[in-house]
């Protein structure tokens, strides 16, 4: 007879666990442990790559017949700041005034016992037709290049197929129930060097200051407006983030001056278009410049549809609260998966993830357990059937 797992005490058990990215620390292994118990075959797949710290992740199903249910979601935590700052131990899963406190109780150690949780109630009950499998990362708090992605790459060269995937993220800005993203945007990083030639400010006509080319520049794209929005993306927007010369003399004109941006962009726009547009307006003001570019994610919006309804139906059945479909916020593992099967995201309370005292309550822990049982009996009994 199949023991339902207590969501509760999984999610203390791995938040004990210290597992600050890249380090594991004994979570995943907490996972494998619970899964195998419940009948799951589980593959243990570390990866790694050059300049970049080896990272050990998770893939686990249960059941070899379509279709595929995936939960996605990271064991991996960011630090903790100042360790003094927190009221109780970061790492002790304490309960106090039925509160979970502790690094990952929100993102997202809570919502992986949830849905651990959930799968066992279902195994209580005689199981499903098809299969579900988890996919847990240790990097996607960190550079994510040993993580999620390469996880997806050996599922794909070892036969496996997913046919959805719900991602654990915490989802919601106040209230278990409010939001359910469905798309995110995209974000590029940027790097702007303008060069000229040192000099001494008494004698501006033998050197090149490159500071007025570059404040020209960051003016033209802070202040250019890329789009309104569309129907389910907010504005995309440009903001700096540092303008630097590494120069502490007052009498020195610097040799080069260098500005940081980012951009979070909709659909409108991709990672190469941008950039065509940001090199557009660079050049357009003379003088030579460099522009070094980074595009961690793709802005994406999977089509509405039974999935991102079934999830919305399951959270009203709990909680009395029909969730927003969104796509707001930062990335997420979400850039990956979607280039594999749909994919939605929910998860618990955004309030307090990466905060000082990082806490859940507990019957909200409760509460998801509820939602993902929910959707999965609603998946193998409705949009299973059209799938198999």
């Amino acid at each position: 007879m199949t023991v339902i797992v207590d969501a509760v005490e999984l999610a203390r058990d791995l938040i004990r666990c210290p597992s600050v990215t890249p380090e594991d620390a004994g979570a995943l292994g907490v996972v494998q442990t619970v899964l195998e118990d419940l009948g799951f075959v589980c593959h243990r797949l570390p990866f790694a790559d050059a300049d970049t710290p080896d990272v050990d992740n998770l893939y686990a199903r249960l059941g070899d017949t379509g279709p595929n249910f995936c939960f996605a979601g990271h064991t991996d935590v960011v630090p903790l700041g100042n360790p003094d700052a927190w009221s109780v131990d970061p790492f002790g899963g304490e309960i106090i005034d039925d509160i979970l406190y502790g690094r990952g109780a929100t993102d997202m150690k809570s919502a992986i016992a949830a849905f651990i949780e959930a799968v066992s109630r279902l195994q209580a009950e005689g199981g499903t037709a098809g299969s579900i499998s988890l996919l847990i990362t240790g990097d996607e708090e960190g550079p994510a290049i040993n993580g999620t992605k390469k996880v997806l790459d050996w599922i794909a060269d070892n036969g496996e197929t997913i046919d959805v995937c719900l991602l654990g993220e915490p989802t919601n800005p106040n209230k278990l129930g409010e939001m359910v993203k469905i798309g995110r945007r995209g974000s590029l990083t940027g790097r702007l060097t303008v060069t000229g030639i040192q000099g001494h400010t008494a004698y501006p006509h033998l050197a090149d200051n490159p500071l007025p080319r570059l404040a020209r520049m960051l003016d033209a794209i802070s202040t250019h407006k890329l789009d309104q929005g569309t129907d389910h993306f907010q504005p995309s927007n440009l903001q700096l983030t540092t303008i630097d010369t590494g120069n502490p003399a007052t009498n020195v004109i610097p040799a080069s001056a260098t500005a940081g941006f980012n951009i979070r962009f909709n659909d409108l726009h991709t990672g190469d278009s941008l950039t065509e547009w940001l090199h557009r307006e660079c050049g357009e003001l003379g003088g030579h410049y460099e522009l070094d570019i980074k595009v961690s994610g793709e802005a994406f919006l999977n089509p509405l549809g039974d999935f991102s309804a079934l999830i919305a139906k399951s959270v009203e059945q709990v909680t009395g609260i029909r969730p927003e479909l969104s796509t707001s916020g930062g990335t997420s593992d979400a850039r990956f998966i979607k280039n594999c099967c749909p994919v939605a995201e929910f998860g618990l309370v955004s309030q307090t993830m990466h905060k000082v005292d990082e806490r859940i309550a507990v019957a909200d822990i409760r509460d998801l357990a509820d939602i993902y049982t929910a959707i999965l009996l609603g998946y193998f009994a409705d949009i299973g059937a059209k799938t198999s």
